[in-house]
């Protein structure tokens, strides 16, 4: 195993050595390399001076060199030099990360690095954002230098308090937690729910542990390992056979439970359920969830807007119909008044069990009797829809969403905004990020969420929640539910935090709910493909991170995705890169190979 440890001023002369034969890899003639020496020469006094630390293996090998100069706030990365017989083999990864670490303990905020040009690739593909070609110093008549820039930040204050500023257990309870609603949209199997339980690779900036109810992949978590830059992650999958019962599931297995309880870390799941009370040794508190239903959340916000104070805010209208034909009934008379209509179930997932209902299709599908024949059973609500903006006006993001938790103080904690992407009610993805909520929408959409996280922690919530907007065409939000767990936004603050630490402020982070792949792939052709698209992303500036594996071996395969970059450009484009070579896995395969299964 490679470690950082500070240089010794006795070995100066071994390390000028080190860094000549660096710069000696990329072709560089005699001539030139004797011009750089001077510069590049580490003289013992220097050691201590420049910050300079190594990169070395289990038996005691120098593989690298790195220096971290100047004075806070703005430092340089003097020197970033890797043995060549150890190029690729994540040695400068390991030093750029370790400099960026020590720039945040030392208070700088500006890391300038000035890089060989045959090294650019791998500033980019850390994330360092190239500002400008460098002079060329002493290197006179060599290539010219290029200049990258980076922001180094510690982890997010929401973060730290999230999970106490330390590494967490993870326990992928989605099943689990659906079951506590018998959600009707999930299939008796919870092959989705178990699908999402992947997820449970971010439920925090860094695991320590993942618990995970179906098998993963390991090349999977090896690679998201390699691109959050996680070490020593203990993987514990396939406790389930059919049961959604995960929390119980580890209980069952007592030398685990007491791995996984007795370590002093945070349990986070998905979502609190009693399982998992009795799992964490935690009191289940009755109707601890009750705002999870999408009417007591209705009406909690309408207590909330009875208070004032939230101007930018509306609410929709919402009746809870007693039984299906008197949801035909409203539904009708909405349709007959020209209003379109948004169906709910009381519980759902992702957007499931909400539908929302034009007159045109209403009319289309013969009536309203027959539209509800095709929706989930169960208690419906009826709601008012909220319209947008005017045919052809820029109409901005629809759909909203604020991030927060509820430590077990009781304190409540604001993570941020988020923009969704959704189509007909259900959830298809979303971006976190700098600039991502519309300056417009920031402070009502802040000002209330904090106003819910203040009634959920009153009430005895503990745990992340949300509470989904959708903007009319006045430039207001309409609040819409709350979800009293972990979700897709959230997944995308986490590893937005992790960037942002890692690589540097300003991250974008979109999460892809489902990318469609063009046909089945058995698991070490996923695994080529995943590396395929890391590079491919990488040559853009941007990140990629396989979400959810697990789905790309059913009979219609897919993947959940995340992508990340500073701009939204370079985000937009890594998305079209990945959605274009999922669609091109078939034709990658042909029709001989689409139905393999995993192996």
């Amino acid at each position: 195993m490679v470690k950082v440890r500070a240089a010794r001023p006795a070995e100066a002369e071994d390390l000028t050595g080190l860094v000549m034969r660096s710069k000696a890899h990329w072709g560089y003639d005699a001539d030139f390399l004797a011009a750089c020496a001077p510069e590049l020469r580490i003289r013992a006094d220097d050691v201590t001076a420049r910050r300079v630390v190594v990169a070395e293996n289990g038996r005691g090998e120098v593989l690298g060199v790195a220096s971290l100069e100047g004075t806070p706030p703005v430092a340089a990365l003097g020197l970033l030099f890797v043995e060549p017989s150890a190029i690729g083999q994540g040695v400068g990864r390991l030093l750029y990360r370790d400099a960026l670490r020590r720039a945040v303990d030392l208070g700088v905020r500006r890391l300038v690095i000035d890089s060989d040009p045959h090294a650019a690739w791998f500033y980019r593909a850390m994330g360092a954002v190239a500002v400008a070609d460098a002079a060329p110093g002493v290197e006179s008549g060599g290539p010219a230098l290029v200049r990258f820039e980076a922001a180094p930040v510690p982890l997010a204050d929401w973060a730290r308090a999230w999970t106490g500023g330390g590494r967490a257990v993870h326990l992928g309870n989605v099943g689990e937690f659906n079951a506590q609603f018998a959600d009707a949209t999930l299939d008796p199997e919870q092959r989705p729910a178990h699908h999402y339980a992947c997820l449970a690779a971010f439920y925090s900036p860094h695991p320590a542990v993942l618990v995970l109810p179906r098998p993963v992949p390991r090349g999977w978590t090896e690679l998201v390992c390699r691109q959050l830059g996680w070490t020593g992650v203990e993987v514990y999958d396939g406790l389930l056979d059919a049961d959604p019962g995960l929390a119980d599931a580890v209980r069952a297995r007592p030398a685990l439970a007491a791995l996984l309880t007795g370590a002093g870390l945070p349990l986070v799941p998905w979502g609190r359920t009693r399982p998992f009370g009795r799992l964490a040794g935690r009191p289940w508190r009755p109707g601890e969830l009750r705002y999870e239903s999408k009417s007591a959340a209705h009406a909690l916000f309408g207590r909330i807007l009875a208070d004032g104070g939230h101007p930018g805010i509306v609410l929709p209208r919402q009746w809870r119909a007693d039984g299906r034909w008197a949801a035909a009934r409203m539904l009708a008379a909405r349709t007959r008044a020209g209003e379109s209509t948004v169906l709910k179930s009381e519980h759902g997932v992702g957007g499931s069990g909400t539908t929302v209902v034009t007159p045109e299709r209403v009319r289309a599908a013969g009536g309203a009797r027959a539209v509800l024949r095709w929706l989930p059973r169960g208690p419906l609500l009826v709601e008012e829809y909220v319209g947008g903006p005017a045919s052809g006006a820029d109409e901005g993001p629809r759909d909203l969403t604020y991030d927060g938790f509820v430590d077990e103080a009781g304190q409540a904690h604001e993570v941020g905004g988020a923009v969704m992407d959704v189509a007909d009610g259900c959830y298809r993805g979303a971006t976190v990020g700098p600039g991502v909520v519309p300056a417009w929408a920031e402070k009502p959409l802040g000002t209330f969420g904090a106003a819910v996280g203040r009634e959920l922690a009153e009430s005895g919530y503990r745990g992340w929640f949300d509470v989904d907007f959708v903007a009319d065409g006045a430039g207001r939000l309409a609040p819409t539910e709350t979800n009293l767990r972990l979700t897709g936004p959230s997944i995308a603050f986490m590893v937005a935090a992790r960037l942002d630490a890692l690589r540097g402020a300003g991250h974008l982070v979109r999460i892809a709910d489902r990318v469609e792949l063009g046909a089945r792939l058995p698991e070490a052709q996923l695994d080529e493909w995943c590396a395929a698209l890391v590079r491919g992303c990488a040559e853009l500036g941007a990140v990629f991170v396989p979400a959810i594996p697990t789905a790309a071996f059913e009979p219609a395969p897919w993947l959940g995705v995340l992508v990340a970059a500073r701009s939204r450009e370079v985000l937009d484009a890594a998305e079209a890169l990945v959605r274009a070579e999922a669609l091109a896995v078939g034709a990658m395969f042909g029709p001989s190979r689409s139905s393999d299964r995993r192996s």
